[in-house]
């Protein structure tokens, strides 16, 4: 045995260790055991134990034990010892290695198998509803939409979990269906959905099978070769089979009943929710006929310790055509206005629309009648006292009567939001959610954190994004804080700036309080005040379908201009999603975010830059067709110098984006 063996002295001592092993019934036997194997089927000859490392089953603790061992036989026959190679493992050829380890046999590649749907599931129910639109439709379907269309096709509740212990509906398969490709989806702040070319293929298969066609093309049965039997394997057992649906008569599907009442139904079908073979227009909405709503006057509260915050009319807009007060719909009994009439000043500089261009759609508002909802305070739940003490401001709050809702805001550290008290209201009317953004909002600062946002430009970015939601009302709170004399030297200038500016050229209210506990007093006082006045009056509520993030800001001033007497509002989901810093980007918007990281450079000269320069690239192509620093500064100098206030760029600021966007 030992005689067929490459290394039969070796292969000797691993024989003898492991009877020894053996005999002893040592857990080491099968590592000798297979140390010896595999040395056994080694083909190649080792001139030094060292290189049997290179086996399976032999580690280095091995191959010391078989040196020592054979330098004891070295030593005992007046041998020589053999020396170590330099040909190691990693160093042997690709003969060598072929002969010892040969390759794998390779895999047999797994065809993929097309994605298909259980039957009667939630990917189902959704592809079947959104393959109600013509393929080539670029009007899309709400969130609202498919749920009312898709409900009836699948076994599974698109709004409750089918068990009280878990949180997921039919309609977390949707997620299912985009990471798969199979949908996307556009628009903000109301998403419409649309089914991919691959989802549209799985969509004709399946209506191809519900028909009864079970080859509607060749290219089609090419493409899902299996789609029909795994369809059919995977339905439920008192289901007809897929081979049994030749003829569509035969097939008969209970109705199932839509989670959604038909007076829902119906009111949804008024406002155009069922696409069918309406007519769209170029708002991808449906144009219906308004009338005239009752005016009503304006009302004012005070708040006990601070005045009105200084609210400032525009003129109006240019172009822009009038249309027919809308006549809202009643979901109550009692009749009301809103708060506060006065339309804020909109700042064209961040949000621009060629205002000639514009056409405002006829909007018919859905109308929160008073007893329908309740004015509830919602606190951020990153806004704490200390790190180790996170619960004091809402439990003081509580203290004070206020039971505030906490949980991460997209913007601002406090807000107000009308909470229906029947939470499926605002979803018969093809809306998300059950709460009503106000416009009131509330940013706290300490000083230490207002001289931090200034420096690293948390402070502009948060103006920029509270005027992209057109919040009419927005208090800033700043307390007083223990700074060192040198500090508040240092930025008392900034400071007074910065303060000026938000109640000169933003129109916020400002109030300074000396501490936390001041601070949810005036908190506490303003949600009774507001409790009082909305709670009392109907709220007009702007459907999302409106909605557009480059339009939302001229449709409000349209709507104040044409109905002051109404003060709008939109769904909080919606307003989440405006004011959100990622959800409703614009490459615009990433453009104007990249400038204003260069130091110096605030909204109103990145405004200025952008409308030299559309886009980022355009901007970079400019930079590199000059010759160097000093060419590239002149040039940016001759567009941005001539501006006038606070839109001029100075030479030295224009030396910074040359740095910064340039290279040499």
């Amino acid at each position: 045995m030992a005689a067929q063996c490459a290394n039969p002295l070796l292969l000797e001592f691993l024989k003898e260790w492991w009877d020894l092993a053996r005999d002893q019934s040592s857990k080491g036997a099968a590592t000798y055991k297979k140390a010896y194997e595999s040395m056994k089927a080694c083909p190649l000859t080792f001139n030094h134990p060292s290189e049997a490392q290179q086996l399976q089953g032999l580690g280095p603790k091995l191959c010391d034990r078989l040196t020592e061992k054979l330098k004891a036989h070295c030593t005992a026959n007046g041998l020589p010892m053999p020396k170590i190679s330099r040909k190691s493992r990693d160093r042997l050829s690709a003969d060598d290695l072929s002969i010892m380890n040969p390759p794998p046999p390779a895999k047999k590649a797994r065809r993929s198998k097309p994605y298909v749907p259980t039957y009667r599931s939630g990917p189902y129910a959704i592809i079947y509803a959104l393959s109600s639109l013509p393929e080539d439709s670029s009007a899309g379907l709400t969130k609202a939409q498919i749920i009312e269309q898709a409900q009836e096709h699948c076994d599974s509740s698109f709004t409750a979990p089918i068990d009280t212990s878990k949180f997921y509906t039919a309609w977390s398969s949707m997620k299912t269906l985009e990471d798969k490709d199979m949908v996307y989806d556009k628009g903000r702040p109301l998403r419409r959905y649309f089914l991919s070319e691959a989802g549209w293929e799985v969509a004709k298969r399946i209506r191809a099978v519900r028909q009864g066609d079970k080859s509607p093309t060749d290219q089609e049965s090419t493409a899902i070769p299996s789609s029909s039997t795994a369809i059919a394997r995977k339905m439920p057992s008192n289901v007809p089979s897929f081979e049994d649906l030749d003829d569509p008569d035969d097939l008969e599907i209970p109705p199932r009943k839509s989670s959604i009442s038909q007076t829902g139904q119906a009111e949804i079908m008024q406002r155009g929710q069922r696409l069918g073979n309406s007519v769209m227009d170029k708002f991808g909405i449906f144009a219906e006929s308004r009338t005239c709503g009752a005016p009503s006057k304006p009302e004012f509260v005070e708040i006990l310790s601070s005045p009105e915050p200084p609210l400032r009319t525009r003129p109006d807009p240019v172009g822009m055509q009038s249309s027919s007060d809308p006549k809202p719909r009643q979901l109550g009994s009692r009749s009301t206005s809103v708060l506060n009439q006065k339309e804020t000043e909109i700042s064209l500089q961040n949000i621009r629309v060629s205002q000639e261009s514009f056409l405002p759609p006829t909007i018919q508002p859905i109308t929160l009648q008073p007893g329908t909802f309740t004015v509830q305070l919602i606190l951020d739940n990153r806004e704490v006292r200390a790190k180790n003490d996170r619960d004091y401001i809402q439990d003081e709050l509580v203290k004070s009567g206020i039971n505030p809702l906490v949980r991460p805001l997209e913007l601002g550290d406090f807000f107000w939001v009308a909470k229906c008290k029947d939470p499926g209201l605002l979803i018969r009317y093809g809306e998300e959610g059950d709460e009503v953004a106000l416009d009131w909002i509330f940013e706290r600062k300490r000083l230490d954190d207002l001289v931090g946002s200034i420096k690293d430009g948390r402070f502009h970015e948060q103006k920029f994004r509270l005027r992209k939601t057109g919040v009419k009302n927005v208090v800033y709170v700043i307390e007083e804080y223990s700074m060192s004399s040198e500090r508040v030297l240092q930025f008392q200038e900034a400071i007074e700036s910065s303060i000026a500016s938000m109640q000169v050229v933003e129109g916020y209210f400002v109030k300074k309080t000396l501490k936390l506990d001041d601070t949810i007093r005036y908190l506490a006082r303003m949600t009774v005040m507001l409790k009082s006045i909305y709670e009392s009056k109907p709220l007009h509520i702007i459907p999302a379908n409106h909605l557009e993030p480059h339009t939302y800001i001229p449709l409000l001033s349209h709507l104040s201009r044409t109905t002051p007497h109404i003060s709008h509002n939109i769904t909080y989901t919606a307003f989440a999603s405006l004011a959100s810093k990622s959800d409703s980007l614009t490459l615009r918007d990433v453009f104007l975010k990249m400038l204003m990281c260069t130091r110096g450079v605030t909204g109103e000269k990145a405004l200025e830059i952008q409308k030299c320069w559309k886009t980022p690239r355009a901007f970079i192509e400019a930079l590199e067709g000059c010759r160097g620093k000093g060419e590239r500064e002149e040039m940016l100098d001759a567009r941005l110098g001539g501006k006038l206030g606070r839109k001029k760029i100075g030479k030295t600021t224009c030396g910074k984006i040359a740095d910064n966007w340039g290279e040499d």
